[in-house]
């Protein structure tokens, strides 16, 4: 038919800059995950050869605390959250039998606005100093009393632009898994790890707005002389840390609970077994989600709030150790009798599970208002929260890629480098973070840029910065497994590790990009083994064969971004004393920032008033893919 091909193909880079292809949009999260991953793992590996011996000068005082700034920043809102975010992207319409997600076009949208929020953060090395106020921001370090440079309102604007993206993709993937699923899909029929990204999409719709507000508050304290956080005209510090953690609490369940998801996939697969208590695990994870957002102020027990409030929050915080441990329980109980087969998805996800739950009992113990005044600000916080955040979350993570590699890229990693990368990874992890408890009992305070000799904490710190470089040479020798395998010719089958258990597993690998020729129908829970039980060799389709329509490729969604980016970098130099009369007038009469908002606003109307309808792959080119396989 002639509206069959009138979608206009771009071919290399023009093809990666406008497509709407949630797979393809998956890879891309994947390749800016890796890029923000490794500068934050730079930065970690510098902050521990710093602390390696005492009285070091490896790094100077201003230096370290921009390091530890921008560490905790990247790594927490640009490393693992687009990862999270191309894991989603890249099974989560596979798994719920949808051919992409409700809104192909803010999935662009959301990706590049993230890529340039981060881009801008990170500009600030070489653009006057990173920011050096903690990756908490707390006022008044972040006013321009203590930080008078452009550090923090690259962090403020940054972080606005790439938590714009992650918003506009918790939104998508809330409507997607709403209203795209497959006929026979209910939603105690849909897959752990579709159900943990629905919960985490929630909490990001709730989560995200308060520390934007924050973001937008400390905005104006500093480039437009504000009095929101700024004691002397009548603000108030704490409120910035009320604000902060209200979102910083979620985030903390935004981050882990897609890995919960991970884990609860692959342990059945290399079980055997279906999950444990599937229906006590959802509701689990509604309950994490729900106490998520009754804890925050556990991070803010020094602050004096009194005893009442503690209290309060204390409780609050050990409840959640209770739907934490079903999960547990059902992780066991799911191995338990099962034919476990130790693969490389299989040892990252059984090496989960005791690691956080070393990182809970550690919750636990900081749960308790009295002792966290002596925990709070030493090493024993910073290696509970990187045994939650790095210990479990990265090797759910590393677990997840393992396991969904071939489905995204359709090779298989190699098992012995994947097994190595996990040694290596698991042992330096520990090796790093177990021993920082102990400084902190003893007292060895966080953000320290060096220490005094013959206060026991030499030893450890060199085993703590030896551990770090271990877990380095893993992820490396993930990267390099990544790249040996991209060399080899694509070739596995559907089902490749042949225990799958849900939808992804019954189409291609890598998925055409119409995902499913026909849209399954799904006769139960883990829906592709229940076919298999029933001596089945494919699904039933839920339709019949027919014309497949398929958004069109757009370049709308990157020059809105560049355009936000614009405004944004206009907007915090608009007071700057430029010795440039060219610079000052275009900088200091707003003109920057209304270029980049008539480019963004610009391309919102184009895209309101060009009407694309998209196109169709018929039916005679999808029986030729047919024929062909």
């Amino acid at each position: 038919m002639a509206h069959a091909h009138s979608v206009k193909r771009h071919k290399g880079l023009m093809d990666w800059l406008t497509t709407v292809d949630h797979k393809k949009i998956a890879i891309l999260y994947l390749l800016a995950g890796g890029l923000f991953f490794g500068i934050g793992g730079i930065e970690a590996v510098l902050i521990r050869l710093q602390l390696i011996k005492p009285m070091n000068d490896f790094v100077s005082a201003q230096t370290f605390n921009e390091l530890i700034t921008m560490h905790g920043t990247t790594m927490i809102f640009l490393g693992v959250m687009p990862v999270i975010f191309a894991l989603m992207n890249a099974v989560i319409p596979l798994q719920i039998g949808a051919r992409d997600v409700a809104f192909p076009f803010l999935n662009s949208l959301g990706f590049w606005t993230f890529l340039f929020g981060g881009l801008l953060l990170n500009l600030s090395w070489i653009m006057g100093g990173a920011p050096d106020a903690g990756w908490t921001a707390y006022t008044p370090l972040s006013s321009t009393t203590y930080s008078p440079n452009h550090g923090v309102d690259f962090y403020t604007v940054g972080l606005q632009i790439a938590g714009l993206g992650t918003l506009i993709g918790g939104i998508n993937f809330l409507a997607t898994i709403i209203t795209m699923r497959a006929p026979g899909m209910s939603f105690m029929r849909m897959p752990m790890f579709t159900w943990t990204s629905f919960i985490t999409s929630a909490m990001i719709l709730f989560a995200f707005p308060a520390v934007t507000v924050g973001l937008v508050l400390l905005s104006f304290d500093r480039i437009l002389g504000a009095n929101f956080f700024e004691v002397a005209g009548g603000g108030s510090p704490v409120l910035w840390q009320h604000i902060f953690w209200i979102f910083g609490h979620p985030e903390v369940y935004i981050l882990i609970l897609p890995a919960f998801g991970v884990i609860s996939e692959v342990i059945p697969t290399f079980s055997r077994k279906r999950l444990f208590g599937y229906s006590s695990m959802v509701f689990a994870t509604i309950l994490i989600a729900f106490l998520g957002f009754m804890v925050w102020a556990h991070h803010m027990f020094t602050t004096g709030l009194g005893p009442v409030a503690n209290a309060l929050f204390s409780i609050a915080t050990m409840l959640i150790a209770v739907p934490t441990g079903i999960k547990i329980f059902n992780w066991l109980f799911t191995m338990w009798g099962g034919q476990i087969r130790f693969t490389s998805p299989n040892l990252f996800a059984i090496g989960f599970i005791p690691t956080f739950v070393m990182g809970g009992v550690t919750g636990v113990m900081l749960a308790s208002a009295p002792a966290d005044y002596q925990f709070h600000d030493t090493y024993f916080v910073v290696a509970h929260f990187h045994y939650v955040i790095v210990g479990a979350l990265v090797s759910g993570l590393l677990s997840g890629l393992h396991y969904w590699w071939p489905k995204m890229f359709g090779r298989m990693l190699n098992e012995t480098l994947g097994k190595l990368s996990f040694w290596f990874f698991i042992i330096g992890f520990h090796m790093t973070f177990f021993v920082q408890h102990f400084l902190g009992l003893m007292g060895m305070q966080r953000r320290v840029f060096t220490y005094l000799p013959n206060q026991q904490f030499d030893t450890l710190n060199l085993v703590s910065t030896i551990g770090a470089i271990l877990m380095g040479t893993g992820v490396l020798i993930f990267l390099i497994n990544a790249f040996v395998t991209a060399a080899k010719p694509k070739g596995v089958a559907d089902d490749p590790w042949e225990d799958g258990r849900t939808l992804e597993w019954t189409i291609p690998s890598p998925p055409p990009e119409y995902n499913f020729k026909q849209i399954p129908l799904v006769r139960g829970i883990d829906a592709l083994w229940k076919e298999k039980m029933a001596g089945n060799k494919s699904m039933t389709p839920a339709e019949p064969l027919g014309p497949i329509h398929m958004p069109s490729p757009t370049i709308l969604p990157f020059v809105m971004s560049v355009g936000i980016f614009i405004a944004g970098l206009g907007f915090m130099f608009s007071k700057e004393q430029f010795s440039n009369s060219f610079m000052s007038f275009i900088f200091n009469n707003w003109i920057v920032v209304i270029i980049g908002l008539v480019i963004t606003f610009g391309s919102m109307l184009l895209r309101s008033l060009y009407d694309d309808h998209g196109w169709h792959i018929e039916v005679e080119e999808l029986e030729e893919e047919g024929v062909k396989a």
